[in-house]
């Protein structure tokens, strides 16, 4: 079974392995979390991507559960914190509820501390990958990553 499985991976599964090996593996353009551990699996080493900032922007915050909208009004007067597993300032510090507002009114607070979390989140990512594939467990990582993120995507998070 291969790694976060997908149709967008059929071009990696076929490309990647004609990319020399001593050199970085760029790809242009991909950013969804579960996009990038699929693509690390396949031998990707670096990528560039405006989905964290944009998204944050627009409300959607990605967390280690996956993603969430921000401006659904369930999280009103949530007073959790955004990703309960992420230890960024945004969610040591405010809630989903507060943010939910700040999106709502159109605050650029609001965007700035969602793009702020969203760009935190994609450092704890990348980190928890490089890590892995140090201790040599990345296979175990991506899998467990891509069945907890992907199921919350599936529920309509």
């Amino acid at each position: 079974m291969k790694i976060c499985a997908g149709v967008r991976f059929k071009v990696l599964d076929f490309a990647a392995p004609m990319l020399p090996k001593d050199r970085p593996r760029y790809l242009m353009g991909v950013g969804k979390p579960d996009d990038l551990v699929g693509a690390v699996a396949r031998g990707i080493d670096m990528f560039d991507c405006v989905l964290p900032t944009r998204s944050g922007r627009t409300g959607q915050a990605f967390t280690w559960s996956g993603p969430i909208n921000i401006k659904n009004a369930r999280f009103g007067e949530d007073e959790e914190p955004l990703d309960p597993d992420c230890a960024c300032p945004v969610c040591a510090q405010w809630s989903r509820g507060y943010l939910h507002h700040l999106i709502r009114a159109g605050e650029i607070l609001g965007a700035m501390l969602m793009t702020e979390h969203n760009l935190c989140f994609y450092q704890a990512l990348m980190a928890g990958m490089r890590e892995a594939i140090g201790e040599g467990r990345f296979a175990d990582f991506a899998a467990d990553f891509c069945e907890r993120y992907r199921a919350r995507a599936k529920a309509g998070a």
